[in-house]
């Protein structure tokens, strides 16, 4: 009997071990720096939000930088602020000029970098968002790849930058920088935040999707139309037409009393 309880209390503890070893290691593979687009339209402009979470158990996150495309740059970067964390928008010369809206472009903002003071680094089960502005996007159907370096108060630094390649072929173009490539089908133990750009919706397509809008809509009940004065004619005879009814009537009721003697 004792045996019997021994053997299933290792059993339970053994599961139980198990269990929280898979929701960790579930927890550290789902715990990536991405980023979330607010519009991804080409042409457009669109705030693009990191999620930073803190994954080290020893050391807080107390720097982030984001670099940005240099093959398709966005010519125009802004920060939202936020408490405790000071950003600062690299701009440098490009490898090479680049045709952007008709104009080209020979420098761009190629990077940005926040680092926070002492008291809003980022612990242990905390993330923080970081949000910028920027525009204009590549035409659609470019991968925007954004590599981030997540630094810790230790001095260890990780590097967000691998790009996940698929077993088929790519038929989109891929802006990144400074990414590097894990093998093909692999996936990536440090993915890099992406994006893909899509089609900006033409005029004539706006135009239908309006009028298939409004066909759509149920139709409103439909008000008699007339002018002030019509109205008010309408409304004398009706009155004037009641009263004759009303008159005839008791005219009629009268004759077909019968007539008393006294």
């Amino acid at each position: 009997m004792k045996t019997s309880i021994r053997r299933t209390l290792k059993i339970t503890g053994a599961a139980a071990l198990t269990a929280v070893l898979l929701a960790a290691g579930a927890a550290a593979a789902t715990a990536h720096v991405t980023v979330d687009p607010s519009v991804t339209k080409e042409g457009g402009f669109t705030k693009l939000t990191f999620s930073v979470p803190n994954e080290s158990a020893t050391a807080k996150t107390s720097r982030l930088e984001v670099k940005l495309p240099t093959e398709t740059p966005l010519t125009s970067v802004s920060v939202k602020p936020i408490d405790g964390w000071k950003a600062q928008v690299i701009t440098t010369d490009l490898p090479k000029p680049v045709e952007v809206q008709g104009t080209t472009v020979t420098k761009a903002p190629t990077s940005v970098v926040w680092t926070a003071d002492s008291a809003h680094q980022i612990g242990q089960n905390e993330f923080q968002t970081f949000t910028i502005s920027v525009g204009r996007l590549p035409v659609a159907g470019t991968t925007v790849v954004l590599p981030a370096a997540q630094g810790y108060t230790d001095g260890t630094t990780v590097n967000w930058a691998d790009t996940e390649v698929a077993d088929h072929d790519h038929s989109a173009a891929t802006s990144s920088a400074t990414a590097s490539t894990a093998p093909t089908g692999a996936e990536p133990s440090h993915p890099a935040p992406s994006f893909l750009t899509t089609a900006a919706e033409s005029d004539a397509a706006h135009t239908r999707t309006a009028a298939a809008a409004a066909e759509a809509a149920p139709a409103a009940p439909v008000a008699a139309a007339s002018s002030s004065n019509g109205g008010d004619t309408a409304g004398w005879f009706g009155l004037a037409a009641g009263l004759i009814g009303l008159a005839t009537g008791g005219t009629a009721l009268a004759r077909s009393r019968p007539v008393r003697n006294n």
